[in-house]
């Protein structure tokens, strides 16, 4: 997916988030094209992608409309992945961290450094973020030597709001957005940390902290403003 499809995507998902467009509406190719000022293919590859989410469902046979869900629904759902995420980082801590998956992690902790140390966000950092993030979360995931928690997260994330990478970053408060980055991001390195420290229930504790940052620390960050 490309960086404008990404961006897409992470717009709709957005208004979504925010009722603009309301559950149970349905939402043509043509007319959101339009609103977002994109051409129609963006718009269809963003409406399976928001689909697999969980955010949208088919209404007929080549229409879409907002999935109906409430808060309640998002915030188990986002639990419950960091129920799942916290195992597989328990696990991983306590099998000792192979020098491989070391070597990976620690790439990818250094691209977020490099990103959040230069001090503000542009909006071409979040498709960055997104796929560092990715990366940092898939790596945990598969190396625990089983697929039962990478199933279950799978399963899980066709949840609204509850894949890692539905995070939602908004690109007209990107100072906000940044603090928020850099929680992240000081979360992935502490993560990173117990994992290299053999410190199960530590990295346990985190995985499961850090899966709140969407839901809880947009309070927190509005009210240091």
């Amino acid at each position: 997916m490309s960086n404008n499809d990404k961006s897409v995507v992470s717009r709709l998902r957005k208004l979504i988030s925010e009722g603009k467009y309301s559950p149970g509406e349905r939402l043509g190719e043509v007319a959101v094209a339009e609103q977002l000022g994109v051409s129609r293919t963006p718009v269809r590859l963003a409406f399976r992608t928001l689909e697999q989410e969980g955010l949208l469902q088919q209404a007929g046979k080549r229409g879409f409309m907002v999935r109906e869900f409430t808060q309640v629904d998002v915030h188990c759902a986002v639990e419950v992945r960091g129920v799942l995420e916290g195992l597989a980082a328990r696990r991983l801590a306590e099998q000792g961290l192979p020098p491989s998956v070391d070597k990976e992690l620690n790439f990818w902790i250094q691209k977020g450094r490099a990103l959040i140390d230069k001090g503000y966000l542009l909006e071409s950092d979040i498709n960055q973020w997104s796929e560092l993030n990715a990366h940092f979360h898939g790596i945990i995931i598969d190396s625990i030597g089983s697929g039962v928690v990478a199933d279950a997260i799978a399963r899980n994330n066709h949840l609204p709001f509850a894949a890692a990478d539905s995070i939602i970053i908004d690109g007209d408060d990107l100072e906000r957005e940044f603090k928020k980055l850099q929680l992240a991001q000081f979360h992935h390195e502490l993560i990173f940390q117990s994992l290299k420290r053999g410190e199960g229930a530590r990295a346990e504790m985190l995985m499961r902290e850090h899966a709140l940052i969407g839901l809880r620390y947009p309070e927190l960050l509005a009210d240091s403003e």
